[in-house]
């Protein structure tokens, strides 16, 4: 326990030490952080205010960018404000909210894209059931389920995490409390613990990804017999910037926390940790909204239609 208490902050990657690629670096998280929280906030908003948009898909969608916009908020921001001020401190509670913050909404966010996948498979596969089984009852309980096992885990995670021994060194390889970097700071093989909760998770999100492409495959055989070339295309226009975007996000988290911590690199472990926790909440509003006619509808509804409404009222007026 002295071991412990002798780490009071930690001192997270510092991107250079040069004053201009500092603030480089500042205005580059500062231009993704703005793209996602503009991006997440415009989705939802337009699904909360418009009742055309009160479907399940778009209930969900609202929940993930509120996770998406969640996840970037925790992580981003602290490091750029590093930056402007010149410094790399986070201290020891800091830390630990960051970790717990930060997991709770990924898994959450892996839970969710999962439920997506399962809102998918009704709609196209058995339509005729669909408002019988995404009741509003239902998927108020789906996406309850999402946050409570992200909950969940993250306490789990971040109690292992924390309740190990470390040592004098402090130094976080990564521009976040990311916790295998923080496994490498331990002085003790009671890590094995926290080895076996990501174990847990890494089957957790393999059932997830497996339950996913079972659907997809379901999906897929159901969209080719569809007679129509513009109902496939429309299907298939719904489904795979899902698919990608569930793909993506595993496949790089998997490889963050997964790899042996004793063969990374510190530029290869930046690099998937901007593609794993920066630019999925960046990429899906664009991938579900940009492609989304009636998001786009509601959008020029919500912003054009209302600024020519008060553009009108104001020329009536004497």
């Amino acid at each position: 326990m002295s071991n412990r208490t002798t780490v009071t902050e930690f001192l997270l990657l510092g991107f250079s030490d040069i004053w201009e690629l500092q603030i480089l670096h500042f205005v580059l998280f500062l231009v993704v952080y703005l793209a996602a929280l503009v991006g997440n906030l415009l989705i939802i908003m337009v699904v909360a205010l418009d009742h055309h948009l009160h479907t399940p898909m778009y209930f969900f969608l609202m929940n993930l960018s509120i996770l998406d916009l969640g996840s970037i908020s925790v992580t981003v921001p602290k490091s750029m404000a590093n930056s402007l001020s010149n410094t790399r401190l986070i201290s020891y509670s800091g830390c630990i909210v960051q970790v717990f913050l930060f997991m709770f909404l990924l898994s959450s966010d892996l839970a969710l894209l999962t439920i997506m996948a399962y809102d998918r498979y009704i709609a196209i596969c058995q339509p005729l059931h669909y408002e019988r089984v995404m009741n509003r009852r239902a998927c108020v309980q789906m996406a309850a389920s999402a946050w409570m096992s992200g909950l969940l885990y993250s306490t789990l995670h971040t109690g292992n995490t924390f309740a190990l021994n470390f040592c004098g060194d402090n130094v976080v390889d990564q521009f976040f409390c990311e916790i295998p970097q923080l496994l490498k700071l331990i002085c003790s093989d009671s890590y094995l613990n926290e080895f076996g909760v990501i174990a847990f998770g890494a089957r957790v999100a393999l059932g997830c990804f497996v339950f996913v492409i079972a659907s997809y495959v379901q999906i897929f055989k159901t969209v080719l017999r569809i007679p129509s070339e513009q109902g496939r295309h429309k299907a298939f226009s719904t489904c795979l910037p899902h698919l990608i975007v569930i793909s993506m996000f595993l496949s790089f988290s998997s490889f963050a926390y997964l790899k042996p911590t004793s063969s990374s690199k510190t530029g290869l472990d930046i690099l998937v940790a901007v593609l794993y926790s920066m630019v999925p909440p960046v990429m899906n509003p664009i991938i579900y909204s940009m492609r989304n006619k009636k998001i786009k509808d509601a959008i020029r509804k919500l912003t054009g239609w209302r600024l020519f409404t008060n553009n009108k009222s104001t020329i009536c007026l004497p």
